[in-house]
């Protein structure tokens, strides 16, 4: 399916407009009845590309979506199709070290490790291309970005996290290093910009090695920067929100129901 029929698909079942007649109402009470709402009740879904195998794009499972095919991005969530392109504001991000039971030993997720603990520092590389924990377990590095971005339904920006893992840590190393780069010149001096203030866009694309073929993430390059104070104070918010600790993120769809994929599946 085409990115524009998605989209138009996807705002038929979402942008629903409010009645004229209750629209200066619904203005005036803006936010009623979610003062007692906060970070701790909510978690921020994951974008996620789909598969060939995903459960979504099959008609026979229940997590079946009308229109999900291999290559459109979506959300864990609200289960909506995005499309193949999408523009986002990296606000956040983090690195992730999970530990797995090895897929042909019964799989399962064993829990998250720190960075400098002596398991992942003692992690070795198999000639599966795998690293492998000092207990036979499996390490997987999931590279996490926090971002904003702009549903093509609505035209409101979101929070969500892409996270990349296995073949995408490449792409997601390279978006690192291109965020890195992006400095303006003032009065004379360089100064390197916050991820918040750059648009960059993000399609989808085929990959394959030896092994088979997958879907995965293409950064297409910088969309613009960002021009909206307010969307600017957004973005800054929620940034700081994930240093301090209160962003918490919704289940990981590849820890809670694992699906297969080609190298974008988990190892479990």
């Amino acid at each position: 399916m085409a990115e524009n029929q998605v989209a138009k698909a996807e705002a038929k079942k979402t942008a629903v407009a409010v009645p004229k007649n209750m629209l200066d109402s619904m203005i005036q009470d803006a936010g009623a009845g979610t003062e007692n709402i906060t970070s701790d009740d909510m978690k921020i879904p994951f974008l996620r590309v789909l598969q060939p195998l995903s459960p979504e794009c099959s008609k026979r499972d229940e997590a079946y979506i009308e229109g999900a095919e291999a290559g459109l991005i979506f959300n864990t969530v609200t289960r909506q199709l995005y499309g193949e392109k999408i523009q986002v504001i990296p606000c956040a991000y983090q690195k992730k070290y999970l530990e797995f039971v090895p897929r042909d030993q019964g799989g399962g997720f064993r829990g998250e490790l720190a960075a400098n603990s002596e398991e992942v520092l003692g992690a070795v590389r198999n000639e599966q291309n795998k690293d492998i924990l000092p207990g036979g377990n499996e390490l997987v590095i999931s590279a996490q970005h926090y971002c904003k971005f702009q549903d093509p339904s609505t035209g409101s920006w979101q929070s969500a996290i892409i996270d990349m893992k296995a073949t995408s840590l490449k792409v997601s190393r390279q978006w690192n290093t291109m965020i890195q780069m992006q400095e303006v010149q003032h009065e004379g001096k360089s100064y390197k910009l916050p991820t918040f203030g750059v648009i960059w866009d993000l399609v989808t694309a085929d990959a394959e090695n030896d092994k088979g073929r997958w879907n995965t993430w293409k950064i297409d390059g910088r969309h613009g920067y960002v021009e909206d104070q307010d969307l600017y104070q957004n973005c800054k918010d929620f940034s700081e929100m994930v240093a301090g600790g209160s962003v918490q993120a919704a289940e990981d769809p590849d820890i809670v129901a694992p699906t297969g994929g080609g190298e974008e599946a988990p190892p479990f």
